[in-house]
């Protein structure tokens, strides 16, 4: 049985840990000694490193990434009759979000070639979301794997109807369109910190970024349960969305490696894209996307049974997702009438094949070998 050159993680945390351990253990240290355990300055200064990075005018260090969308859905003063559109093909926290943020989710179905939101659907659940009596208020754009939804379409139709744009970057810290980092597209975006992203804490947690501060007063109340500036009145509806200062910190010092680790990433999508080439169906997003490459994400016939010859030979995979949001129990409800066939589709042949910034040379070429054996190349 084949056995790779050395054991390979889905994901590498330990090994990125020694990079910064030394200068984590000193922040907690300077947190423990200056007792800040809330708010802390590490929380600003956070926020300050994200705007440098993304381009964004502002930032607010929030509690996850779930918390990130339901707060600036809650600055919108969303109605239950008020219809916000998602993919049906993403996690499930953005369809959760908009719920709990007490609007009405509105499934739209994804393009075969990006596996991203499709502007045709969009256009069509419009229309059939004003027939049903419901007020279109807010696309969620989701950078679906680390790439960029399409933008570009996506802005046209909401200027046609007069709709608000917010980007789900969950996946996609450090990703691009047409020059912009995720954080500086939309006019407002929500990201998450879990620990599994490529930027991530240790534990939960989140940022939304403003291009628009439009919002941003209402957010920063809401995520400190409604309260003024002086926290002492509530002067609207909020709850608890604040991150504690030692994830601030850990964030902080992460994001010092990501550029370097970003670029690794980049170079090993670039290998899987050329030695992979033809061997499944790809995310084909074009040249104004650049990809975060959150997850290297193919799609595939016999899935189920490429999974279990690569776990055989050593290589870890995962699905992300087995099943599209609208035939979830909690959400079924809403699917629209004929359902969103190419979401349905493609969580039965998709799979994501390791790719993190410590990743060997020789590990990248085994996977290669692996996979093109398992597919039957």
């Amino acid at each position: 049985m084949p056995t790779p050159p050395s054991p390979i993680a889905y994901i590498d945390l330990k090994t990125q840990q020694g990079l910064i351990r030394k200068q984590v253990e000193q922040r907690f240290t300077a947190i423990l000694d200056h007792g800040a355990y809330i708010n802390g300055p590490e929380v600003k200064e956070l926020e300050d490193a994200l705007c440098a990075y993304t381009g964004a005018k502002k930032a607010l260090a929030i509690g996850n990434g779930t918390d990130a969308l339901i707060v600036p859905m809650m600055a919108m003063d969303l109605k239950a009759d008020d219809a916000v559109f998602i993919p049906a093909f993403t996690y499930n926290a953005t369809c959760s979000a908009v719920m709990i943020a007490g609007a009405t989710p509105v499934f739209v179905d994804v393009r075969a070639r990006d596996f991203s939101m499709d502007p045709a659907d969009l256009e069509k659940q419009i229309a059939a979301a004003k027939a049903r009596g419901l007020n279109p208020r807010l696309i969620i754009a989701v950078d679906l794997f680390g790439i960029p939804a399409d933008y570009e379409a996506i802005f046209a139709i909401a200027e046609t109807h007069g709709l608000q744009v917010m980007a789900d970057a969950a996946q996609s810290f450090g990703c691009r369109w047409k020059g912009k980092y995720a954080g500086a597209i939309a006019p407002v975006t929500g990201t998450s910190f879990f620990p599994a992203k490529s930027l991530g804490c240790y534990g939960d947690g989140g940022a939304i970024m403003f291009a628009d501060e439009s919002l941003y007063e209402a957010c920063e109340q809401i995520r400190w349960h409604g309260t003024d500036a002086n926290r002492k009145e509530s002067v609207r509806v909020g709850f608890n969305g604040r991150l504690d200062s030692i994830q601030c910190a850990i964030v902080t010092e992460k994001l010092k490696l990501f550029p370097g680790e970003l670029a690794r990433r980049h170079e090993i999508a670039a290998v899987y894209n050329e030695k992979l080439a033809g061997a499944f169906d790809a995310q084909d997003f074009g040249p104004d996307r650049d990809s975060g490459w959150g997850y290297y994400t193919v799609a595939i016939d016999d899935r189920d049974g490429v999974q279990a010859k690569l776990k055989d030979d050593g290589v870890p995979t995962a699905i992300y997702y087995p099943q599209p949001l609208h035939t979830m129990k909690a959400f079924k409800h809403l699917a629209p009438e004929g359902g969103c066939p190419e979401a349905e589709r493609l969580t039965a042949r998709v799979l994501s094949l390791p790719l993190h910034p410590y990743m060997t040379d020789a590990q990248v070429d085994y996977v290669v070998e692996r996979f093109l054996a398992a597919v039957g190349r």
